[in-house]
């Protein structure tokens, strides 16, 4: 090799300043600037490649591929150096065909050839070209694997299905000597542990004659994985040194197997030996304190992160509106969010989720389209959950829209979107479209089966209900507590009380324990049926006493049913499990009024103001045209009253004609029958219902939403509406689907 003119050091002195700043725009001019000087001297005729093999380098560094090749085509006398690094260039640029074609090219390689090769597929994910090219590199034994080969070997075979190719080079590594080695244990263990094999990741741990900070923090993350606490927590403890890695895996595996309370222990004692924290560690941690709802804890971090400066980090912000919100603190929640410089699709989906979990579904919409505003594209979570903020507000129209999004975006293949779509079109009360949807869809888990079941069950539709789960059962789909709350909410909708009997007795068979949930289905069960006396003895053989909404179910089926003496028992339980709950004086007073003794109604309504109880006003809502439309008793506000209260006396009329008799049982004052009568007549959803006739195209049914029970006269006025109006009207209320149509309803007057 000849000796490089003094010209051509000063370029390599250059050359190597260069390599510092290649990713920079200035670099990459300066170093066109040298590459131009090179070609004008007689560097470019030396016969040594040094010059130009850095070059080669640089341009690859600086991603100006083309540059390189052009160089590297341009070398009189290449080395193999110079082979490698245009091989080199092309593995880190997962350009594999041209990789290749250098590659069989090679007049000679060395173990930085093959590494190169295999680096390349394992970075393009292709593994198992990267095995072949690593078997052919040992069996043609013409360069021995280092501890890049092993690295990279071992870093590929953490992601593979099985741990059997892990094993193999295992057993090279300690063939080839390399097994004491760090550089070469570290992987070795993070292979083990994310293959689910821990108990090998500690063996190759414990065998490591020298332990570096890195190993400790893999085997503590497989360990956790895991659930091994314990054993996490000891090792931890065993730290000869730790770094703000390890207390973060630490932090960030207690929360993820639900143990919060510790996570909050080894946080402050991570504070008190002053060790740096991250932003992965505030993410971590305020994720503890939103499991909690832990709001005062997640203040004082809030403090620590604003004394950091670290409060307009992206990932930070996005974590500490996700902990306001579960702490159900949605304004301080919404002051982070608006804080923030730099939003993402995480830090908009988490306002949005925050939104939602508080239930305020409009404001999760208003988010989701604010963020469309801002071209932030959503992902499928993102798309999941304002989808189910729109399902809660019964928007059919708007989810519609959503529904085209998603298909717009193609993110209608995760399930999860899918999913949230079925439960979308059921809640929506178009099951049709829910179970189309469903049918259509190539992969469907455990929720995909639970969102029609329970679809069908809040529609009242017991047969499709349990003809579904049946389906689901034979397709080898376990059901959990969410679908057994479907079926046994089903039966009790339809009166199929030994049904809902034999199902309830199932659960422990799919390994299911009952919660509040299942034992409110089972009340509802046996007293929606009038079978109130069983009902009782339920409630006296369950492990511990029904909460407020199996109360509530209680004393409202003893309402209908006028059973006063177990109607007083569920009325006082419910009273001082939650005495500001209105359910249980409106229940019971409305059953002293169905008797006549208004001296008790009296006496309940004294009880509610000494309390301050108040009864939650009764609302319906319609929307028409992107506007929604709030409708109360006897409301005049509309601009459109007259027109509605004219609609509505021509309807009493015709219903009078019809047969209707108004029920005025629900009618809690000392009045005149007539009074009553005028009373029930203003309805907020026979408003709504008239609204809708007026202004819905013939054609289109009228959709309306409901915030209470619908009463009796209601239901009974809203199927001679339907009847002489020839119209389909649909009522959502707190409890299920009414489609009212030629005079009858799909619940069967089972409600």
């Amino acid at each position: 090799m000849s000796a490089l003119p003094p010209f051509a050091h000063h370029c390599a002195a250059v050359l190597r300043q260069l390599c510092s700043e290649s990713g920079a725009a200035p670099g990459r001019r300066r170093l066109k600037e040298l590459h131009c000087l090179v070609l004008k001297t007689s560097v470019a005729s030396s016969s040594d490649p040094f010059v130009f093999n850095t070059l080669v380098t640089l341009y690859a560094r600086c991603g100006l591929l083309p540059h390189a090749r052009r160089v590297f085509d341009g070398i009189p006398h290449r080395n193999l150096f110079s082979w490698n690094a245009i091989l080199s260039a092309y593995s880190k640029s997962s350009n594999l065909p041209e990789m290749e074609e250098i590659f069989r090219g090679m007049p000679s390689r060395d173990g930085v050839s093959w590494n190169a090769l295999i680096s390349g597929y394992a970075c393009s994910r292709e593994s198992g070209r990267a095995v072949e090219t690593y078997s052919l590199m040992l069996r043609e034994g013409c360069s021995k694997p280092n501890r890049i080969t092993f690295s990279t070997m071992l870093t590929l075979c953490s992601a593979w299905p099985s741990a059997t190719v892990g094993r193999q080079v295992h057993g090279q590594i300690v063939r080839s000597g390399f097994g004491g080695y760090p550089f070469v244990g570290s992987p070795l263990v993070d292979m083990y542990a994310k293959v689910g094999l821990i108990i090998d990741a500690k063996k190759v741990f414990e065998e490591m004659p020298v332990k570096n900070v890195v190993m400790y923090n893999t085997v503590i993350t497989g360990l956790l994985r895991r659930s091994m606490v314990d054993d996490a927590k000891n090792l931890f403890r065993e730290m000869p040194e730790r770094d703000s890695i390890s207390w973060t895996t630490l932090i960030t595996g207690l929360t993820q197997n639900g143990i919060e309370e510790e996570a909050l222990e080894f946080f402050r004692e991570m504070g008190l030996q002053g060790v740096a924290m991250d932003q992965y560690t505030f993410g971590s941690i305020l994720t503890a304190c939103g499991s909690l709802s832990a709001l005062e804890h997640g203040k004082k971090i809030h403090a620590h992160i604003i004394r950091t400066c670290q409060e307009d980090n992206v990932f930070v912000g996005s974590a500490l509106v996700d902990m306001y919100s579960k702490c159900e603190r949605v304004k301080h929640a919404e002051a982070v969010f608006r804080r923030m410089s730099s939003k993402n699709v995480v830090s908009w989906t988490a306002m949005l989720v925050g939104y939602g979990q508080n239930g305020l579904s409009e404001e999760a919409v208003r988010v989701f389209c604010e963020m469309q505003r801002q071209g932030v594209e959503p992902d499928d979570f993102t798309l999941g959950s304002v989808i189910s903020s729109s399902a809660n507000l019964a928007s059919l129209e708007e989810g519609a829209q959503l529904h085209c999004l998603a298909l717009a975006s193609g993110l209608t293949s995760f399930v999860t979107v899918s999913n949230a779509i079925i439960t979308l079109y059921g809640k929506c009360g178009s099951i049709e479209d829910s179970q189309r949807l469903f049918d259509e869809m190539d992969i469907k888990d455990q929720v995909s089966w639970t969102a029609l079941v329970s679809g069908y069950a809040q529609f009242g539709k017991a047969k499709e209900t349990m003809l579904l789960f049946e389906r689901m059962l034979s397709d080898g789909i376990k059901p959990d507590g969410v679908t057994f709350i479907g079926v046994l909410s089903a039966c009790s909708r339809a009166g199929l009380v030994e049904k809902g009997r034999e199902l309830f007795n199932s659960m422990p068979k799919y390994g299911v324990s009952p919660i509040a949930d299942h034992y409110t289905c089972m009340i509802d069960l046996f007293s929606r049926a009038g079978r109130l006396q069983e009902a009782e003895n339920f409630i006296k053989q369950m492990p511990g006493q029904p909460d407020v909404i199996g109360w509530a179910t209680m004393l409202s089926s003893c309402r209908i049913h006028g059973n006063l003496e177990i109607g007083r028992w569920a009325a006082d339980s419910l009273m001082r499990l939650e005495p500001q709950n209105p359910a249980s004086y409106v229940l019971l007073a409305n059953m002293y009024a169905s008797r006549g003794e208004w001296a008790e109604v009296a006496e309940l309504r004294k009880r509610m103001r000494a309390r301050r109880v108040r009864k939650e006003p009764g609302c319906s809502w319609i929307k028409h045209k992107n506007r929604v439309h709030i409708f109360s008793a006897d409301d005049r506000s509309s601009p459109y009253s007259d027109q509605i209260y004219a609609k509505l006396a021509w309807l009493n009329e015709k219903m009078v004609e019809e047969g209707y008799n108004p029920d005025t049982s629900s009618v809690l004052h000392n009045l005149e029958e007539s009074e009553k009568v005028q009373m029930l007549s203003h309805h907020s959803e026979k408003l709504a219902i008239a609204f809708g006739l007026i202004f819905v195209a013939d054609g289109l049914p009228i959709r309306v939403v409901k915030n209470l029970r619908v009463c009796v006269d209601c239901h009974s006025a809203t199927k001679h509406i339907s009847k002489i109006t020839g119209r389909e009207i649909l009522v959502r209320d707190t409890v299920r689907f009414h489609l009212f149509k030629d005079g009858l309803c799909s619940c069967g007057d089972f409600w």
